[in-house]
Formats: C-alpha cells, sequence, structure tokens
C-alpha cells in the first residue's frame, strides 16, 4: 500500500509538470513568433531622440539577446513537457498493473530527474535575469514614468510585435519556476523509491540468507541423525 501510494504522488507530480510545461513553453513559443526569431532575453538598448527638432524619443536596441538562450528554454520546456508526460503514463501503468521499478531504474530515474531538476531550473534563473535586463533597458531602470508592464501597451517601432511580450514572460517564469518546484519534488520522490528499493532487495536478500542458514542447519542435522543411528 505505501508503495501504490508513492507511484501515484510521482504520477500526479509528473502531471503538473505537464501541465507548468506546457504553461511555460506556450507563451515562449508566441514571443518568438511574436519577435521574429529575435530573442527579448537580455537584450540592451536606449531611448534616443528621434532627430535634432523633433522631442519624441524612440528606443533603439544595440545589441539583440543571444538566440541561443531562448532556444535553450524552449528546448528545455518542450523536453519536459515530453518526458513528464512519458513518465506519467509509465506509472499509471505500472499503478493499474501493480508492477515496480528495479532498483537500477529507479536509480535512473533519479539521475534523469536531478538532470531535469538542474536544466529547469538554469532555464528559470535565465528567464529571470535577462527578463529583468530587458526591462532596465526599456525603462532606463525605472527612471521613466512608464512600468515594464505599461510599455507592452506602446508600440516601440522595433519591427516587432510588442504588444504582449510582459504578459508572455510573466506567465513562462510562472510555469518554470513551478515546474522546477515540480520536478524537485519528483527527484525527492525518485530518491525515496530507490530507498524503497535498496531496502527491499536488502531484506530480500537477508530473507534469502537466512533461508539458506535455515536449510543448511536442517541438512546438518539429517545428517547427524543418520550417523547417529547407524
Amino acid at each position: 500500500m505505501a508503495l501504490d501510494n508513492l507511484i501515484f504522488a510521482q504520477c500526479i507530480l509528473y502531471f503538473l509538470a505537464f501541465v507548468f510545461g506546457f504553461i511555460a513553453v506556450v507563451p515562449l513559443s508566441e514571443n518568438t513568433e511574436d519577435f521574429g526569431g529575435k530573442c527579448l532575453l537580455f537584450t540592451r538598448g536606449m531611448w534616443q531622440n528621434e532627430n535634432i527638432t523633433v522631442s519624441k524619443q524612440r528606443f533603439i536596441v544595440e545589441e539583440w539577446g543571444p538566440e541561443s538562450s531562448c532556444s535553450f528554454i524552449t528546448f528545455v520546456g518542450i523536453a519536459s513537457l515530453i518526458l513528464s508526460a512519458v513518465q506519467a503514463w509509465r506509472l499509471l501503468f505500472f499503478l493499474c498493473k501493480g508492477h515496480d521499478d528495479s532498483l537500477f531504474n529507479a536509480f535512473l530515474n533519479l539521475l534523469i530527474s536531478s538532470l531535469v531538476v538542474f536544466t529547469v531550473f538554469l532555464s528559470s534563473t535565465i528567464v529571470s535575469v535577462g527578463f529583468n535586463l530587458w526591462c532596465d533597458s526599456i525603462t532606463e531602470g525605472g527612471t521613466l514614468p512608464s512600468s515594464c508592464e505599461d510599455l507592452q501597451d506602446t508600440d516601440l517601432e522595433l519591427g516587432v510585435d510588442n504588444s504582449a511580450f510582459y504578459d508572455q514572460f510573466a506567465i513562462a517564469q510562472f510555469g518554470l519556476w513551478a515546474a522546477w518546484l515540480t520536478w524537485l519534488g519528483i527527484a525527492v520522490m525518485a530518491f525515496l523509491k530507490v530507498y524503497h528499493n535498496y531496502r527491499q532487495e536488502d531484506l530480500l536478500d537477508s530473507l534469502i540468507h537466512e533461508k539458506d542458514l535455515l536449510l543448511g542447519r536442517s541438512s546438518r542435522r539429517s545428517s547427524d541423525l543418520k550417523t547417529g543411528l547407524i
């Protein structure tokens, strides 16, 4: 019963990881499409007057962020999405059929989930830091009267659709950090599973050893009885 509860808890966590991964991937994909493949993260720029006679200011991008940052985050989100779906389905099958992982498979799941915890944490940090740098650029470190959220309603005239960038990355950050917490829980559950299977195999080895000792004692007794009869 305890093992079934552990598998059920793992199944729930994998389902939550799938949901949060989906929440993160969708706005990231939308932003990539809105910005025409340009990466908003770590983008640097400044506000400048359009010309000497006109006081109207325009935001000029000095350097777009590395596309590898956005590509890595999207890849991690999709990989987490697929892996959590596969694992949830596999554990649901085990729960219905009454099967269980071997010690090796449980240890392999622990390694995989630990790797995912690290990569999702790295992706979440990249999004948070990179997006804050973008907001600092377009608000000039908070000196402008408009906030980063307000500026998504302003056409920055960058040749991209910036009408929803703040909402997109706010949702993506929530999805990634929530996914990281969920995968952290999955890693803890995987460790408990490894410990449980190790204790079971250790107990099984002990029982086999005790059985061999009992069989050895009974065989020695029977041989002693035969010797005594002779």
